[in-house]
């Protein structure tokens, strides 16, 4: 992946007088090599995570919305089930089954109308679900922060060995000349160039799938005081079925 984002024109095109990213990279040291394969490795990860959260949270959103809609639309929780327990990528619908669940034991209990204890235990329910979902759904973005910040820095830690061998050259021959040190110095740099290719998707993903889950924590918590008003209002109609 980094290798078509990064170097797909270098196959092409020269980056030097006569040399393209690929022989710049064959020409490379094999400590430079190391940290390219690592960067790579970032990369294929951070790629890899990126199309599955964006295919997870679409799905998510599509589904938020069907389940809305038929959860709405309903005369009362027993039929909010009925017509919404085939429903299974939203958060929303887990929220609305542990609920139901506790809703159901509080019931259970011989108390048809039920107090404030009973509905601290639903919502404690309706919290507990709603922060393991939107827990899963945050699983591996924080890679994609580490791929942000770390990237560079191998990126840098690449060129500047780099550089060192070339300083090192210029003391072996003895020479200063701009021809001698040119050539380490575009192989040195290669590894900044791909550290900031592992960075920059790794860093707008993070920032976008970030917001993502903040908007959703919103709309979980807007739910979440949906849900127990739905419970209210039943309790307040004398339970009825």
């Amino acid at each position: 992946m980094i290798f078509t984002s990064l170097f797909g024109l270098g196959f092409v095109m020269d980056v030097a007088p006569g040399k393209s990213a690929w022989n710049l990279i064959m020409e490379s040291g094999l400590f430079a090599k190391i940290v390219l394969l690592i960067l790579i490795g970032f990369s294929v990860i951070s790629w890899a995570i990126i199309f599955w959260k964006w295919r997870q949270f679409s799905k998510t959103k599509s589904e938020t919305s069907y389940f809305l809609g038929k959860f709405r639309a309903s005369e009362n929780i027993r039929s909010a089930y009925a017509s919404t327990k085939s429903i299974r990528n939203t958060p929303f619908v887990r929220i609305f089954k542990a609920s139901l669940s506790e809703w159901e034991y509080c019931r259970s209990l011989g108390d048809n109308i039920l107090n404030e204890e009973h509905f601290k235990l639903i919502r404690d329910a309706a919290e507990r679900a709603g922060e393991e979902e939107l827990s899963d759904l945050g699983g591996y973005i924080p890679f994609l922060a580490t791929t942000a910040n770390s990237s560079p820095f191998l990126g840098l830690l690449g060129t500047v060995w780099g550089i060192m061998g070339s300083f090192s050259a210029i003391g072996a021959r003895g020479s200063a000349s701009l021809a001698v040190v040119a050539p380490g110095i575009a192989e040195a740099l290669i590894a900044t160039v791909a550290g900031l290719a592992a960075a920059i998707p790794a860093v707008i993903a993070y920032n976008h799938f970030n917001n993502r889950l903040r908007t959703l924590a919103v709309e979980v918590d807007n739910f979440k005081l949906e849900l127990l008003s739905e419970y209210r209002r039943e309790n307040l109609a004398g339970g009825s079925d």
